[in-house]
């Protein structure tokens, strides 16, 4: 059994949306000053890094993060692979994937994925996202779970039509997972939220694993 860790490091540089609050992350206390233990503190949007986004985040009455069953961040997950020349997810591209029916989990590895192996990867705004006909297209196939290599699974400026057709239709959102040393295929996937009270999102340490 092998285990891919996915979750991009939480740390003060970690890319952010624009308008996002930046990562803070400090400790308050150091045993090398003289305290008897290491504290640390953190402070950041719960979208950051790689994290998951409820229906509560662009819809009204969407189920919030501490209200979806724990059985849809945990189940059999495929990985798709699009080259590098793909800049939009569209319905057009989906039919080109070999998407198992069976499988209500995908994940998307794009050329985002090389930003993830950069030193100090920075926010770029010409991210891979899906289309709204790509979207329409996932509910149709049933998807329970949608998953992309960056930090929104929409494009930069289509992020409301986009969220809307996917979180109105109960789907969850895995955004910024690192794919970057994924290779295409079938994993077990586990992506379990913080069980924060009634909020639209919520960081996760996302794994894959490959038996």
């Amino acid at each position: 059994m092998k285990i891919h860790d996915i979750s991009l490091t939480i740390k003060p540089n970690t890319p952010v949306w624009p308008g996002d609050i930046p990562v803070w992350l400090q400790r308050a206390k150091k045993i090398e000053e003289g305290e008897e233990d290491n504290l640390s503190q953190l402070k950041m949007g719960v979208h950051t890094g790689t994290h998951l986004d409820a229906p509560y985040h662009f819809v009204h009455d969407g189920k919030k993060i501490d209200e979806i069953p724990l059985d849809t961040f945990y189940g059999t997950c495929q990985v798709i692979q699009l080259g590098e020349e793909v800049d939009l997810i569209t319905a057009r591209e989906l039919e080109k994937t070999s998407i198992d029916k069976n499988i209500h989990r995908i994940l998307f590895k794009t050329r985002n994925s090389k930003e993830w192996l950069q030193p100090n990867p920075v926010f770029k705004k010409d991210f891979v996202g899906i289309s709204v006909d790509g979207a329409e297209l996932l509910v149709e196939m049933g998807m329970k779970l949608v998953g992309l290599d960056y930090l929104s699974v929409a494009p930069f400026n289509s992020g409301k039509p986009v969220h809307d057709v996917l979180l109105q239709a109960g789907l969850v959102l895995l955004e910024g997972a690192d794919l970057s040393r994924i290779n295409p295929g079938k994993y077990m996937l586990i992506c379990l939220p913080l069980k924060l009270d009634a909020t639209e999102g919520s960081p996760t340490r996302a794994i894959l694993v490959k038996e």
